[in-house]
């Protein structure tokens, strides 16, 4: 939940960041344009795992038992 948490904030502060920085557009296909390309760079270093997760995930099962086999399903 942490990881997941940091990770939509830090999207929403970059992309207000751009948004800000460029002020006006003059269409609704402009904005739309520069959302994509930030997102597109924003996410372009997302194939690598986060660091220690596996220890995470491992006392989250440890933890969490009940909960966690339930949701692996």
């Amino acid at each position: 939940m942490i990881y997941t948490t940091n990770a939509i904030e830090s999207i929403n502060a970059r992309l207000r960041k751009i948004i800000n920085t460029r002020g006006h557009f003059p269409s609704d296909d402009a904005a739309t344009k520069l959302i994509w390309l930030a997102l597109r760079n924003i996410t372009a270093d997302w194939g690598r795992a986060a660091k220690d997760w596996k220890d995470a995930m491992n006392q989250f099962a440890i933890l969490y038992a009940e909960r966690y086999e339930a949701a692996r399903g």
